[in-house]
């Protein structure tokens, strides 16, 4: 497929049996404000999706088959997108093309979610959800609300290079728990390394594996604590599963010293061959931090030793050990 795919003029997405455009001045320029801002909000969604799942433009528009100069018009909203470059595109962030063309939700995480409940509910679970939302007596079993989280079971979250790995390491140390890293689940169950992942079965696939690799560590028994990888958050039948089954820890750190730390890790990704690295990890950590704050704890690791930080995770791992919650720092976005 070309990779250089232009913009196209409007013309050209006209379908033939398409109802004409009133010829009024007044309707016609209503309508075309209509579809502005349709192509603005359009332009928004792909470039929130693509932020969250951490793929620049450049890295987007490779494993698309459309063009980067392409992408960048159609994030600005500018021109007119044919409904397969929209399905590539879609396919490559490994999204539902209704997620980008739909109709604007009010959250439009928790409808994705709905979705994927209701795509892996049983029958009797969808009709006793049809009763339940049309007002009808439940006639299931009572579902037990608030069910107890276990407390010795700690998911690290955050963006690459915060120093989940090596805090959750240490700190399992200590206590004398499991570490354990959701990526290396992945390779252990697939024989792949992350990156051969990703380029056999692209985003989609690999948050599919992703899911998989989680529900096998929670029915593990026993304390642990795992640590995640920073686009977890992207998928919310994955997070919602994970903030129920852990408590979880937002790690952070500034902006530099993310990308710092990655590169003297030796992984570029996503930030490989691109010159506008910083503008792009700040978009991502941007999209991230709202999704990221529902943690129930945060630890910032900015200008402090792996001491200090190690300190203020096995602190909050004792608070909640012992119910004082009240002494946890929260997070903020």
């Amino acid at each position: 497929m070309r990779s250089d795919t232009p913009m196209m003029d409007s013309q050209d997405e006209v379908g033939q049996g398409e109802a004409a455009v009133p010829t009024g001045g007044v309707a016609t320029s209503r309508n075309r404000q209509r579809d502005d801002a349709f192509l603005l909000e359009l332009g928004q969604r792909v470039r929130r999706m693509r932020a969250i799942r951490g793929l620049s433009r450049k890295l987007l528009a490779r494993s698309s088959g459309v063009s980067e100069r392409y992408i960048a018009q159609l994030e600005s909203g500018l021109g007119n997108a044919s409904i397969m470059l929209l399905r590539q595109v879609a396919a490559a962030i490994g999204a539902p093309l209704e997620d980008l063309v739909g109709e604007a939700a009010s959250d439009t995480r928790e409808w994705a979610l709905i979705r994927e409940l209701l795509r892996r509910a049983k029958p009797e679970a969808i009709s006793e959800a049809k009763a339940v939302l049309a007002g009808e007596p439940r006639r299931g079993a009572a579902m037990q609300a608030g069910a107890h989280l276990s407390r010795d079971r700690v998911a690290l979250i955050g963006l690459r290079g915060a120093g989940k790995s090596t805090l959750g390491r240490l700190a399992a140390e200590r206590l004398g728990w499991p570490f354990l890293e959701l990526n290396k689940e992945i390779e252990a169950e697939t024989g792949l390394s992350i990156a051969e992942v990703f380029s056999l079965y692209g985003q989609e696939g690999y948050r599919r594996l992703e899911l998989a690799a989680l529900e096998q560590v929670i029915i593990r028994p026993g304390p642990m604590i795992l640590a995640t990888a920073g686009g977890i958050v992207a998928e919310p039948m994955t997070f919602e599963l994970l903030l129920s089954s852990f408590f979880t820890i937002w790690i952070t750190a500034k902006p530099a010293e993310h990308m710092g730390r990655v590169r003297d890790q030796g992984d570029l990704r996503p930030m490989a061959d691109d010159k506008a690295a910083m503008a792009e990890l700040k978009t991502i950590l941007s999209s991230r931090e709202p999704l990221y704050a529902r943690a129930e704890a945060r630890i910032d690791t900015a200008e402090r030793d792996v001491g200090s930080s190690l300190g203020d995770l096995l602190g909050i791992i004792g608070a909640v050990k012992a119910g004082a919650t009240a002494r946890i720092p929260q997070p903020r976005g």
